[in-house]
């Protein structure tokens, strides 16, 4: 699989992402008609993530919101009663999209072998197609209260329990070898997060999203599989 695979396998888009939270019951969304709804939601969603890389989604005023997404003040009211409501909306779909593409991805069985670089590619082309998204949920987890903080952390952890998971069976069935299960998942999500926080430096290096994770499966190949 290569990016351009990925793409066409799986859908990223914001009018997905937007379709589900939609469906999903959102307590605080009062549009009923579905087409109208995922169309703002759409804007709104597009906006925040652009002024969050702009000023941070914390300087960020509604009427900022407002302006950028082209809508009425009433009708933002019609998807969220505020911006920490709106945050809170941001991050738990965003976590929920992410872990249901990383899941479509890892369903059908495979070796370990195959599963860890089918996991590893996936997260990173899942952070280039979603960059903005990734971006901002790693940097706003500061601005959050607790529990939403807690919730970040847990995604987090989960995140790497995947990876954890590919290297215990990998282990048991004597593929790979390690000191350390959890802080083997904790370097390989590290080394992904790299891609996404750091994009402006692999852009000014010319690297290529397939470049980095055909260079980094390699990376963590000779570490972990036994001659």
């Amino acid at each position: 699989m290569n990016f351009e695979s990925f793409k066409t396998k799986h859908d990223t888009s914001m009018e997905r992402v937007c379709r589900e939270l939609f469906r999903s019951g959102s307590d605080s969304i009062r549009i009923k008609k579905e087409e109208t709804a995922v169309k703002n939601l759409m804007a709104i969603l597009e906006a925040a993530l652009n002024l969050s890389v702009k000023k941070g989604f914390d300087a960020m005023s509604l009427r900022d919101l407002q302006a950028e997404s082209g809508l009425s003040m009433g009708c933002l009211y019609s998807y969220f009663p505020g911006k920490e409501a709106l945050l809170h909306i941001m991050q738990d779909q965003g976590r929920k999209f992410v872990m249901g593409i990383m899941a479509e991805a890892l369903e059908e069985p495979a070796p370990p072998e195959e599963k860890l670089e089918m996991a590893i590619r996936t997260h990173i082309y899942l952070s280039e197609n979603m960059q903005k998204w990734f971006y901002f949920s790693y940097m706003e987890t500061k601005n959050m209260g607790r529990d939403e903080a807690k919730k970040a952390i847990e995604s987090e952890l989960l995140t790497e329990s995947i990876f954890r998971d590919i290297l215990e069976e990998g282990e048991k069935a004597g593929v790979f070898s390690f000191e350390d299960a959890n802080l083997t998942a904790a370097m390989i999500k590290a080394m992904l997060q790299d891609w996404y926080l750091k994009r402006w430096k692999y852009k000014n290096r010319q690297i290529h999203v397939d470049e980095y994770a055909n260079f980094l499966i390699r990376f963590i190949r000779k570490a972990l599989v036994q001659p």
